[in-house]
Formats: structure tokens, sequence, C-alpha cells
């Protein structure tokens, strides 16, 4: 299989570019809304920022279930596990704990009743969202 360097992080050749993947992208709207949470509120974002932004989270996306696709059906703690041998233990570690959330929620009898969503805030987890929320 052909494989690139970059950054000392072998990844397969498929990750190379994702902008021939649309199934692995997700919406610029929402790249937009997620990198708003991080600027001033008058702060304008160009499409080329959102569209590599884009890219990234792809190949970000493709890397993590690429570590974790020993097997044919990936589970949440699959994904934690590939992040935490990826180095990406602060987001291992604020996953781990929205799937604990998650399941608490889902478990509970009146659950089976409740079809709205949940929502679960875990940004308070990562130090870029900490930092962000001493300066407001």
């Amino acid at each position: 299989m052909d494989e690139i360097h970059e950054s000392n992080i072998t990844m397969p050749a498929k990750v190379k570019g994702c902008s021939n993947m649309p199934d692995f992208q997700l919406p610029t709207a929402n790249i937009g809304r997620i990198m708003k949470l991080a600027l001033p509120p008058n702060a304008k974002i160009s499409k080329e920022a959102k569209e590599t932004m884009q890219d990234c989270a792809c190949r970000v996306h493709m890397l993590i279930t690429g570590e974790a696709s020993v097997k044919q059906t990936l589970f949440g703690d699959d994904i934690c596990h590939a992040m935490k041998s990826l180095g990406l233990d602060e987001y291992a570690i604020a996953t781990n704990r929205y799937l604990q959330k998650y399941r608490e929620h889902y478990e509970k009898p009146e659950a089976s009743k409740n079809t709205s969503p949940i929502q679960i805030d875990v940004r308070d987890q990562f130090s870029v969202y900490s930092r962000i929320n001493q300066h407001t």
C-alpha cells in the first residue's frame, strides 16, 4: 500500500486529499459554525479557510478511523483507543466522557420513550476552550 509521511505520522495514501471524498467531509456551514466558536464575534471566515479546515477534519477523521479499524464495526471505545494511540489523549478523554454521559442518558428506562436528541457539551474538557473562556 502506498503511504505518505507528514509530520512524522504515516498515513495511507488515500488520506492525502479529501476533496474528492465528499462522504467524509463535514458541511462547510458546520465547519464555519465550529470555527466561529473560537473567534471574536465580529470575525469573518473566508471560504478558503473553511475549505482548508474541512480538509483537515477529513484527514483527522480518516486517520483516527484508519487506526481504529481492526474490525468491521467500530464502537466509540475503539475511536477513543485509536485517539490515545495517536497521541490525542486530551480528545480521547473528552470523547470518553461524552460516551459515558450518552450511555447514562440512554440507559435510563425513560430514555426509550424520549425521541428528542440529547445535547452533551464537553467543550470545557478541552484546554483550547478553557483558554477562550478565560479571555471573555
